[in-house]
């Protein structure tokens, strides 16, 4: 299906959505009948905007970032109704932010020092497979290690967590502050730091993603200056902040 949207100098724009009813949706047979749908998908956007892909490879000019699950029931542009090149994506499991995953900080500060972005939104969902292993007593292998950080997010908020009865309320709710800590975590490095210090605009929410509605609950978490973070893990202006 195709959705026609006002770009601000009123020219149309065609937005392409993915999410057909399951009905109208042709179900790919293999590689090759994704190969298939691209470029059945190409085409249908070439015909409705001819010029879309020239524009879209001259320039990428996202204002956000945005760090989610790797869910594949989770797809942030169409979330959020932006087109290509308007959103800077970086998913893993659990919409974790740590500091020592360069994946992450490498894609943090290509598209804070590099796209200027001015929003960083963590983004995780309700119902986060990631987040319901890391409250079992079970081994899943390898990825035990990424989650122990889900782990630590529970041990720091144990009375809270403990005192909701329901057990899917319970995951629910550490979705909910794992979001809130991998906002934290954005805050507290370096990278954001020193746009802080550059006076460079930037602000930080933290949101949450409902399967069953597909609404995207603000949990009012918006960081957006060095003042707001504990004072241990504020760094003074760097050189590197001084010259970027």
């Amino acid at each position: 299906m195709v959705v026609f949207a006002a770009d601000p100098d009123g020219r149309k724009r065609a937005i392409i959505w993915a999410h057909r009813s399951m009905s109208e949706k042709r179900v790919p047979e293999g590689i090759e009948g994704l190969l298939e749908n691209n470029r059945a998908w190409a085409r249908q956007v070439t015909e409705e905007d001819p010029e879309f892909f020239r524009r879209l490879s001259r320039q990428q000019n996202p204002e956000y970032l945005w760090i989610g699950c790797a869910d594949s029931r989770v797809p942030a542009n169409e979330i959020v109704h932006l087109l290509p090149g308007e959103l800077f994506v970086h998913r893993n499991v659990a919409n974790l932010v740590v500091h020592t995953d360069m994946n992450c900080m490498a894609v943090l500060q290509f598209a804070i020092e590099v796209l200027r972005v001015k929003h960083v939104i963590v983004c995780g969902h309700y119902g986060c497979g990631g987040v319901k292993a890391a409250m079992e007593h079970e081994q899943f292998g390898l990825i035990d290690n990424w989650l122990r950080h889900i782990k630590d997010i529970y041990l720091h908020n144990l009375e809270v967590l403990e005192s909701v009865a329901d057990p899917g309320e319970r995951i629910d709710r550490l979705c909910e502050l794992n979001v809130i800590s991998q906002v934290f975590n954005v805050c507290s490095s370096t990278i954001c730091q020193n746009a802080w210090a550059r006076n460079q605009p930037l602000a930080v929410h933290g949101w949450i993603y409902g399967l069953e509605d597909g609404l995207v609950k603000d949990l009012s978490v918006v960081v957006d200056r060095p003042e707001q973070i504990p004072a241990i893990y504020r760094m003074p202006m760097t050189r590197q902040a001084d010259n970027t």
